[in-house]
């Protein structure tokens, strides 16, 4: 695998910790800047929102520049975020900081898989996306611990200090590492782009994204109370059980980029298989102090399992604008974030007990194994379609030569 790879897990540790580190840092930036939880709650919102809107767009303005350098000029506008977060001066521009750093976000991923893509050989694509992504999950292990630790000994601005540093580290790395040849993007332009985004393929992939993550977001989002409330830790355990989810993450990440070089469909339903099933049995692994912490490290590892698969049907399904397709499921993975939090929520509200976003997480589960089900089938009508038109496409030429004969 080249080295260029190392350049881009870099700036997805940063990412990630960005991503993260903010949940722990709640009560800190409320007492800080004297306002609500709730109110500091939309500090998490506004880097989502970011996300959701930067990925599409950024990636379809820097259609045609060389992917190199929008790479490096996408690292540098999260490092400018994260700077100001550090440094401003009220809870308005913290909220503006944290939407900045946000932007970026989704665009690095998809242009990040484009080039990871396009230097791995073609029996390691999926591999060569897994170990980009790997930066995101290691942050869950180290990066936000030491983050938060950080925020809450020395305050919460040196998190967004220390954060800037690794987005600096990771700009001379993708300097240093990405070669300049071979990263240019297409001819097809932001109209290309977009008509690619047209295809009803692209639309079921992005949907099985969103219900198959939204899967994950339900249960993960409220996995604090379920380890206090009916598995029985304490507050100050939670944050080493968390790390173990990165560590889940982690191992489903690449065991997901190995089996999807070997049949990227199988290894999809595989994972969202394992993920409903496993969100079932939630209720059940979290009634004991050591059955909890194994449910945290099955959650993780099923729930990215399928982040390599997803990502590269994406890519494949509108081979034409894979920059923009693969931004748009970043876009489609935070808006998974959101929905997913809001559906366990609901559960959670109506009564049906602290586990019961795991359960309305499987279901989501079951929906996205549906959905994926449905493109399979779309594929299936497709594929014959297809092969008579490239047979046709290839009887042109041999009829006009006989017409001109």
């Amino acid at each position: 695998m080249p080295l260029a790879l190392l350049a881009l897990a870099v700036g997805a540790f940063g990412i990630g910790t960005t991503e993260f580190v903010m949940m722990g840092l709640l009560p800190d930036v409320a007492d800080d800047l004297h306002i609500s939880l709730p109110d500091a709650g939309h500090l998490v919102s506004a880097y989502a929102l970011g996300v959701v809107i930067g990925a599409p767009l950024l990636a379809a303005v820097t259609a045609r520049m060389p992917r190199r350098r929008v790479l490096i000029g996408l690292m540098a506008l999260f490092v400018a975020g994260n700077a100001l977060s550090a440094f401003a001066p009220d809870y308005d521009w913290l909220l503006a900081a944290r939407f900045l750093s946000g932007l970026p976000h989704g665009a690095f991923f998809g242009v990040g898989a484009v080039v990871a893509t396009n230097m791995a050989a073609p029996e390691r694509k999926a591999r060569a996306v897994s170990l980009m992504f790997l930066g995101l999950t290691v942050a869950n292990i180290a990066g936000v611990p030491v983050a938060t630790l950080m925020g809450q000994s020395l305050g919460w601005r040196s998190t967004f200090i220390g954060v800037s540093v690794i987005g600096v580290l990771a700009v001379v790395a993708l300097a240093l590492l990405v070669p300049r040849d071979g990263t240019h993007a297409p001819g097809a332009g932001l109209r290309g782009e977009l008509a690619a985004l047209k295809s009803l393929p692209v639309w079921l992939a992005l949907g099985t994204t969103v219900a198959g993550f939204g899967a994950l977001f339900s249960a993960y989002s409220y996995i604090t109370p379920m380890l206090t409330d009916s598995a029985g830790y304490a507050d100050s355990s939670v944050t080493l059980l968390l790390a173990l989810f990165g560590v889940g993450a982690t191992a489903g990440n690449l065991l997901g980029g190995r089996l999807a070089d070997r049949s990227m469909r199988a290894t999809l339903f595989g994972g969202l298989i394992s993920l409903a099933a496993v969100l079932a049995l939630f209720p059940v692994l979290m009634r004991t102090a050591w059955s909890a912490p194994v449910a945290v490290v099955l959650l993780g590892t099923a729930a990215f399992v399928t982040s390599s698969p997803l990502l590269l049907m994406v890519m494949e399904k509108a081979s034409s604008a894979p920059s923009l397709a693969s931004s748009a499921n970043q876009a489609a993975f935070n808006l998974a974030n959101a929905g997913g939090a809001w559906i366990g929520g609901l559960a959670l509200a109506a009564g049906f007990g602290v586990t019961s976003p795991a359960l309305a997480g499987a279901l989501l589960a079951v929906l996205g194994l549906g959905v994926a089900g449905v493109a399979y089938g779309v594929d299936r009508r497709r594929a014959p379609l297809a092969g008579r038109e490239r047979l046709v496409a290839g009887n042109v030429p041999q009829q006009s030569e006989t017409v001109r004969s």
